[in-house]
């Protein structure tokens, strides 16, 4: 990563209209690269939309797809890693998962995630769960770590990326009324017992009929190992930006006991 800058993109985009969501990538990409960033971390099912019902199977694409190969040209042109979430059609043919990939600066992909805890019976309707867990790469000198969304409020598995040395956690997500307490009190809580940062990029406003309507609540954040909220957007469209402070993560996990206090012995009931 160039910097220590990232820029986290708070939109709905086009629900349903990838060719109108990958502009609006390359857009924010060239604002974030303008403003000094080296990331750019978009929402959960950005490319597609979240609320687009039997539409998740028909614009679900490998994650070597031309989508991939689109963002990947976005990334190169402006010199900055793209994250964006996607429906991934697997290698099977059969299933699809509610993925985020991250693609380094030069084009190349660095890293695929597939969410592992689906939430509600739209998630459990349409996705398959993934079962990796904790996945990384490594980004401008951070070890960068992946999870979207529901993900982030199971304490074990922010935990288990502690444990595997992630200094930023990039949560895409899609996060609704009436659980804005996630984005205002969970996430920097998350950051503090877990000694690193949290990058909780959402969605914004209405979105999908019927059963499967949301009210997305936007707050995204840049919360730190400090507990504190270094960057947060309002309700509506923004590209947010926040620094990374490599110095304030050194020193904050210098003062701060809770993992090397752990008594894993204790916790062996816990399944």
């Amino acid at each position: 990563m160039p910097s220590s800058r990232i820029a986290l993109l708070q939109s709905s985009g086009r629900p349903g209209d990838a060719v109108r969501n990958l502009e609006a990538v390359a857009s924010a990409a060239r604002a974030a690269a303008d403003g000094g960033a080296g990331l750019l971390v978009c929402p959960e099912m950005f490319l597609t939309g979240y609320a687009i019902g039997a539409d998740v199977s028909r614009l679900a694409e490998p994650a070597d797809g031309p989508a991939a190969e689109a963002v990947a040209r976005i990334a190169e042109e402006h010199g900055l890693a793209v994250l964006y979430g996607y429906p991934e059609r697997a290698a099977d043919g059969a299933r699809v998962h509610n993925s985020a990939q991250l693609i380094g600066p030069d084009g190349s992909s660095l890293a695929n995630y597939r969410k592992t805890h689906l939430f509600g019976g739209f998630e459990q309707e349409w996705f398959t769960p993934g079962d990796i867990p904790v996945v990384q790469a490594e980004l401008g000198g951070l070890r960068v770590g992946i999870m979207i969304c529901y993900d982030v409020e199971f304490p074990e598995n922010v935990r288990a990326h502690a444990l595997a040395g992630t200094d930023l956690l990039l949560v895409p997500t899609a996060q609704m009324h009436p659980f804005q307490f996630v984005a205002e009190s969970v996430v920097p809580v998350r950051a503090f017992e877990n000694q690193l940062y949290v990058a909780y990029v959402n969605r914004t406003g209405p979105e999908g009929e019927g059963a499967s309507a949301f009210e997305f609540v936007g707050l995204s954040c840049l919360a730190g190992p400090d507990g504190t909220t270094r960057a947060r957007a309002g309700r509506g469209d923004e590209l947010l930006f926040g620094d990374v402070d490599p110095e304030l993560l050194r020193a904050s996990r210098a003062a701060n006991p809770y993992l090397r206090d752990r008594r894993p012995g204790l916790y062996g009931s816990l399944h």
